[in-house]
């Protein structure tokens, strides 16, 4: 099997990240383990044990690591298992799944039980939210409730709308100076002000020593998505060069039978949420 990693001291390099960000929750987690047949998938298993069960997936070529950083408003109502994408950086198997299909979701449906839930909710960002997505059509009596934050999957913009990262990438690929990767970054952040220290080491990190994965999860079908009755809520960024709203909140609208749409105004792919937002999340979910 083809390692996702660049070498072995890359890998070291991402787990190392991983580790000391995981550290800096001040909070107490467990590691968990369970199988599937994609794989095995590591969890962190963290925030109120007594709480809700909720299923966290993070975004695209980034770890569960730093998502929990952003996802600190969700620790105190919650029984989080923050799970690490199969074939991303991280610490499950290092098996890559076509973005096409609907295995993401098989594999999410698998996860799920392996827990032992007949069903839970689920909370995703970017491609986190697309793999949610998936799961919703494949496995729709297994999602209780689910927020799509950012999400792809449901009406991704065509690739000419990412393309002022491809050469800063390049240039960054070539030169290994930080301007050309903040240059990057930007068109998703929209000011620096969103590219903060863990921002830039977890994409330098994934960049410098992971085989970066370009391919978001494709637009799940409406045929599909009608299975699923679940309350979700998705939450599309007004400047998102990936997944803007003007396209997504339409097309949720319009595929997902129960559904509430936000509007995340003037912001972009990265951004941060307002604690008055924070808070509709966790009442939502709840």
């Amino acid at each position: 099997m083809k390692s996702i990693y660049k070498s072995e001291t890359g890998k070291s390099e991402i787990l190392s990240l991983y580790d000391s960000q995981l550290k800096r929750l001040k909070i107490s987690f467990k590691d968990l383990l369970v199988d599937t047949s994609f794989g095995i998938t590591h969890l962190i298993e963290t925030g109120n044990y007594n709480g809700k069960p909720l299923l966290v997936f993070h975004g695209g070529n980034a770890t569960t690591a730093y998502n929990l950083l952003a996802c600190d408003f969700l620790f105190n109502e919650f029984h989080i298992y923050a799970v690490d994408t199969i074939g991303h950086p991280g610490k499950s198997a290092e098996v890559c799944l076509s973005p096409n299909n609907y295995d993401y979701g098989k594999w999410a449906s698998e996860v799920i039980s392996a827990l032992g839930y007949t069903s839970i909710s689920c909370f995703g960002g970017s491609f986190g939210a697309g793999i949610i997505a998936k799961t919703m059509c494949v496995s729709p009596a297994k999602i209780d409730k689910a927020v799509l934050y950012v999400p792809s999957g449901i009406k991704n913009a065509p690739a000419i709308y990412s393309m002022r990262m491809m050469l800063p990438m390049i240039m960054y690929w070539i030169t290994h100076q930080q301007k050309w990767l903040e240059k990057c970054i930007l068109p998703m952040a929209i000011t620096n002000d969103n590219i903060d220290k863990d921002v830039f080491e977890t994409a330098k990190c994934s960049i410098d020593y992971a085989k970066i994965k370009t391919g978001m999860p494709s637009n799940v079908k409406a045929v599909d998505m009608s299975k699923c009755k679940a309350s979700t809520l998705v939450m599309a960024a007004e400047n998102d060069c990936l997944f803007p709203a003007m396209m997504v909140i339409p097309q949720a609208k319009k595929i997902i039978p129960n559904c509430i749409t936000y509007l995340l105004k003037s912001r972009g792919h990265m951004n941060t949420l307002t604690e008055e937002e924070k808070q509709m999340i966790v009442d939502f979910l709840l």
